[in-house]
């Protein structure tokens, strides 16, 4: 039996819609010890937007993100990376890990872990020159921390170490940028200042996406939200998707302390 051409117009879109994103989640499915961390999502993270992963503790935010890039194994599910595999994908892609799970104690300048960002460019063989110096003194202009080119990474504070692995990843000069909870532990002029470039690489074409947990800051920071609790509660552009009824469910009806929901609800 022939499908209704509706049904045929719809999935042609969706899968030409695929193509183009710049990360698409297709059953994404991750246990720890037979228990459920993701359970069968799917998302289409569109081009040149600002997109936010949000849910309570334990949700499976990063664990979502990590299962993308392949950090940790998806029991099921797949991600693709501008309609392709992260391995062909990877020059585009930059990932900013949580700072808690970084060793902080590794004796690096900063300018040698923002280095790090240039790596795969240069190739197992490739040598630093001085344009390539350039490249990581702008990126660490970019986020205010070029008088710190010296210093050793673990004699910063947590927002000014956030900012430098923020500058590695602009380094890369990547497409999509994935970042895990970049917020936490920051302090009030860092999130400004790591914010201010997001939105930056928003406008020159970039797509961004990033694991949050301040609901406060939803409205303001992101144009579209994963909205996560084990499994997909809600997803698209913010004003639809970050409802007061997707947030009930995500939470089970309890927030977590200092959360607000969104302004619409007072409306």
């Amino acid at each position: 039996m022939q499908a209704p051409l509706e049904d045929v117009t719809a999935r042609d879109a969706r899968e030409r819609e695929d193509q183009d994103s710049p990360l698409v989640l297709r059953g994404m499915t991750v246990a720890y010890d037979q228990k459920p961390a993701v359970f069968s999502v799917d998302a289409t993270f569109r081009s040149g937007k600002i997109s936010g992963i949000i849910g309570p503790n334990g949700a499976g935010k990063s664990t979502l993100l990590r299962a993308a890039l392949g950090v940790v194994k998806p029991l099921a599910g797949r991600a693709t990376f501008f309609g392709s595999t992260l391995a062909r994908s990877r020059d585009r892609v930059a990932y900013v890990p949580q700072r808690a799970s970084v060793d902080w104690d590794f004796p690096a300048r900063v300018v040698d872990v923002v280095a790090q960002g240039l790596y795969r460019r240069l190739g197992l063989l490739g040598r630093f020159g001085r344009d390539h110096d350039g490249m990581v003194m702008a990126a660490l202009e970019r986020v205010g921390m070029e008088d710190f080119a010296a210093r050793q990474i673990g004699q910063l504070s947590g927002g000014q170490q956030q900012r430098v692995f923020l500058a590695r990843a602009l380094a890369q000069d990547a497409r999509l940028y994935l970042l895990d909870e970049p917020f936490a532990g920051v302090d009030a002029a860092t999130e400004r200042a790591i914010i201010k470039v997001l939105k930056a690489l928003r406008s020159e074409g970039g797509t961004v996406i990033a694991v949050h947990h301040d609901l406060a800051t939803v409205e303001e920071y992101f144009d579209e939200v994963l909205v996560l609790n084990v499994r997909k509660i809600s997803g698209g552009p913010v004003e639809t998707a970050f409802t007061p009824e997707a947030l009930d469910i995500a939470y089970g009806g309890r927030l977590e302390p200092g959360m607000r929901v969104p302004q619409k609800e007072l409306a």
